[in-house]
């Protein structure tokens, strides 16, 4: 098995929205984010995934058909999604009650050591968890059963920095435990994703934008500012978008080593993963 996922001309309509012909892949050992503004379609997309909404094209997880071997496929998959199916009128030591019983391969001894490592007690209701500790105990029931990947949808939303932290973290021992694992993770929290993901997806208006690695956007990808002149001089073909402000160009480029030697800039910015993001939404080609 090459690819944990594969999606192929996955398509979904919704009034008002609609997801359009995504394709993908993640291959094992690989952590991908997956970005875009609130309603661009990453839930649809993790939905669609496991299966909770039905789609148009074709889905493979673990190179199995995500509809004909759903029961199978899911066995091998840890899920945190922000509506959990976890009761608020469980507690901690309800909870690995039920999941042994769901779970063939549950480890209980393991379960136990992340509600002692997330500083969780037993026998206090869900209800009255606090967000961070609500976020942990989905994670640790989602990591507890030992899958071979993991999809997360929006981990680290509302929660304080220090807590987003300790999460990212789990997440990071999650795959040196075995390096085959692999994390799709959904978030508008960028900051998040540049230090965790090898690869982002950025999804908008539900299409994909672009899909590429962590690595390339941070390190290769600029942001030059200059005057009208000095922007008429640049190929079209050298930059992906630009924005005009009042007194002055701002110009995204992918390789911004090969723009500083053909134009003679001498400043290129580095742009966050937030402002590529602001690029290609907001600027012009």
């Amino acid at each position: 098995m090459k690819n944990v996922l594969e999606l192929n001309g996955v398509s979904k309509k919704y009034p008002g929205f609609e997801l359009n012909n995504i394709s993908f892949t993640i291959p094992k050992g690989i952590i991908t984010g997956l970005i875009g503004e609130n309603g661009a379609g990453k839930t649809t997309t993790i939905k669609a995934i496991l299966n909770i909404i039905k789609t148009e094209g074709t889905i493979k997880v673990f190179d199995k058909d995500n509809k004909k071997y759903e029961k199978e496929i899911k066995k091998d998959l840890g899920v945190v999604l922000d509506d959990s199916f976890l009761s608020d009128y469980l507690t901690a030591k309800g909870v690995n009650s039920i999941m042994k019983e769901f779970y063939e391969n549950w480890d209980e001894k393991k379960y136990f050591n992340y509600l002692k490592e997330f500083k969780l007690p037993l026998n206090k209701l869900i209800k009255d968890f606090s967000s961070g500790m609500k976020m942990k105990i989905k994670i640790a029931a989602a990591i507890s059963h030992n899958p071979n990947a993991l999809i997360l949808d929006e981990p680290t939303s509302g929660l304080d920095p220090i807590v987003r932290n300790e999460i990212l973290d789990i997440f990071r021992k999650y795959i040196q435990e075995d390096e085959e694992r692999s994390i799709l993770i959904s978030s508008h929290i960028t900051t998040d994703l540049e230090h965790l993901s090898d690869y982002i997806i950025f999804i908008h208006e539900g299409k994909i934008i672009f899909n590429l690695q962590t690595d390339d956007l941070l390190e290769n990808y600029g942001v030059i500012k200059c005057d009208e002149n000095d922007f008429k001089k640049i190929k079209k073909e050298d930059y992906i978008r630009y924005k005009k402000e009042k007194y002055h160009y701002e110009v995204l480029v992918k390789d911004k080593n090969y723009i500083k030697k053909t134009y003679n800039f001498n400043t290129v910015d580095k742009p966050s993963i937030d402002e590529i993001m602001l690029f290609y939404v907001k600027g012009e080609k």
